[in-house]
């Protein structure tokens, strides 16, 4: 599984999440990330956002009930053992 770090701009804290799954719905990237590598989790479901050329990618956590439904039924199907509960 692969382990990847995200900084905040806010506040400049770097956090390291596991990737689950990435997919791609409607031209937007998504990724499913959590906090620990096995077992009961949280997770969160996240959006690449437009990072300009040569840059690193920018994600933002989806928040918009409908989009986050949609694309949470989409990773349960993708990943057949996990399920996501909001």
């Amino acid at each position: 599984m692969e382990k990847i770090a995200f900084t905040f701009e806010e506040t400049n804290e770097t956090v390291e999440f596991f990737v689950l799954e990435q997919t791609k719905i409607n031209g937007s990237t998504y990724i499913l990330v959590t906090d620990e590598e096995s077992g009961d989790a949280e997770c969160l479901i996240l959006k690449e956002t437009d990072s300009g050329e040569g840059q690193d990618c920018l994600y933002d956590i989806v928040e918009d009930d409908n989009e986050l439904m949609a694309v949470s039924k989409v990773f349960e199907e993708l990943l057949e053992d996990v399920d996501i509960t909001m």
